[in-house]
């Protein structure tokens, strides 16, 4: 038997809550060489555990979105950060600018400190895009529609509906790209990318209105009958929810603030919160069928991702040199920093392999067959 034990699909709120933990962790470091082993850590656990449906051929395109966001906070710090401060790599003449833009630059000399600071704030971003896309390619979404408490059911949908769009994206490009190869014409230039995107994007746009107008048919969603003194106690509880946590946050973050007012009246919200979630929950009428289990696998994939993001924590605020270098220094990893990506990696053989899994040796050709 694997180790993960006999192959099926795990519980998507279960890679969800360790992507999550991946995330914390990448949003609280700078350091690239972290970032790049958190990076690295969310690929592996890809390539071992993505399933044979679309979706699980969507990670590709997050890794594309990464690198463009990398470049992108590169270039803006070329043509909004340049500083005379540090050492000038490239003196490009800088753009006059009137007074109401006072403190904004257009070009100027550009130093190794702005490029690596613009390259430091992107793998930052990056890292927090390609743990998303992990999710979104280890989870199925329709799976984690139909785990959505009945309170949330109708953002639910909504949200169901929006992660589908990079999958189907994907799905739709692979068969556009099979399909125009069968027809060749022209394969450069402007003529092949507007045959291309155009195909893509109309197709993936109508598999989305067809997955929400199958959703609206099957009723998700829908919510039962419920007596107007009912709305307004969940009404009233939600709002006094809202009200304890913004309170709550504002004093935590305020230092002069009552110490009253931070965690007691956080965890008033919450529960008052929770309290508003069920009576809300209780309007939905729906039933599942075949729920999906939680088992060893699922509660450790869960515990993994919450100690990934304690670890990450821990680094952040025990090790500040490790997890906030500085431009003019080497990065370098710590033990504890080690084991962010190490701990990151054991849902890749502690988890069960998908029951889609396309195995090594078959072919694309059997399988279409």
């Amino acid at each position: 038997m694997p180790l993960g034990g006999l192959p099926r699909d795990l519980h998507p709120i279960a890679w969800w809550s360790w992507a999550i933990g991946l995330a914390t962790a990448a949003s609280l470091t700078i350091n690239p060489l972290l970032l790049l082993l958190i990076m690295g850590s969310a690929t592996v656990v890809v390539m071992a555990r993505r399933s044979g449906h679309p979706y699980g051929r969507s990670f590709r395109l997050y890794v594309w979105l990464a690198v463009l966001t990398v470049v992108l906070r590169v270039v803006f710090r070329i043509i909004f950060g340049g500083q005379e401060v540090g050492h000038v790599l490239l003196d490009l003449p800088e753009i006059p600018l009137p007074d109401w833009a006072a403190g904004v630059r257009l070009l100027g000399p550009v130093t190794s400190e702005a490029l690596l600071a613009g390259l430091y704030d992107g793998l930052r971003l990056a890292a927090i895009i390609i743990c998303v896309g992990a999710a979104n390619s280890l989870a199925n979404p329709k799976r984690l529609l139909a785990s959505v408490p009945p309170a949330l059911y109708e953002i639910g949908a909504a949200l169901v509906v929006a992660v589908t769009i990079f999958p189907q994206l994907a799905d739709s490009a692979r068969r556009v790209r099979a399909a125009q190869a069968l027809r060749g014409g022209t394969t450069t230039g402007v003529g092949r990318l507007r045959r291309f995107l155009v195909p893509v994007l109309e197709d993936a746009l109508e598999r989305s209105l067809a997955l929400a107008a199958g959703m609206d048919t099957r009723g998700y969603g829908r919510s039962g009958g419920s007596s107007p003194r009912e709305r307004r106690v969940t009404g009233s509880l939600l709002l006094l929810a809202l009200i304890g946590i913004c309170v709550g946050t504002y004093a935590w973050l305020d230092p002069t603030a009552p110490r009253i007012l931070a965690l007691p009246m956080l965890g008033a919200g919450v529960v008052v919160a929770v309290l508003g979630l069920v009576s809300a929950g209780q309007r939905v009428q729906r039933t599942r069928y075949r729920p999906d289990p939680w088992r060893a696998a699922e509660f450790l994939t869960v515990a993994n991702g919450i100690v990934v993001a304690v670890l990450g924590w821990t680094v952040a605020h025990t090790q500040v040199p490790v997890a906030y270098p500085g431009v003019d220094v080497m990065p370098y990893l710590s033990p504890l920093a080690l084991a962010v990506g190490i701990v990151g990696m054991l849902p890749a053989v502690a988890t069960p392999v998908p029951a889609t899994a396309l195995a090594p040796s078959r072919r694309p050709q059997e399988v279409a067959a």
